[in-house]
């Protein structure tokens, strides 16, 4: 079973769950060598499988209005990506319900028909790995 938490982007817990995955040289070079990083404006979702974390999706508050999912991780391949993605997405747009809220995504590729099964769309802006899409 699969648990979602949510925690603020200076955490101290967020910190003790993330730093083993965030720093693993794997999780970085999938994440094209670029490092996550957090803030005060940054939520975090963050997938559990029996107490160990199987995959994260930090969301940073631009504005009043406007927040943006980017540099996630999914510890996964195919249908179990695709699993925990279908509990993360749902949490995140609960938190930040499109009436309130821009939510703008920069998606992996592989996982863009996961996104748009909870209503995102794609953008014009597409790069080798990534396409930019709105909720």
């Amino acid at each position: 079973m699969i648990q979602i938490i949510q925690l603020k982007g200076k955490d101290k817990h967020l910190y003790r769950l993330l730093a083993p995955m965030v720093m693993d040289p794997e999780v970085i070079r999938a994440n094209n060598n670029y490092p996550f990083k957090t803030n005060e404006e940054y939520v975090w979702f963050i997938a559990l499988r029996d107490k160990e974390v199987v995959g994260f999706i930090p969301v940073e508050q631009k504005s009043r209005k406007k927040a943006v999912i980017n540099n996630y991780y999914v510890n996964a391949e195919n249908t179990e990506r695709e699993e925990i993605l279908s509990y993360l997405l749902p949490a995140i747009t609960k938190e930040f319900a499109p009436e309130n809220w821009l939510l703008n995504s920069v998606t992996l590729i592989q996982d863009k028909e996961t996104f748009e099964k909870f209503e995102f769309v794609s953008m014009d802006k597409k790069w080798t790995r990534y396409v930019k899409m709105y909720k």
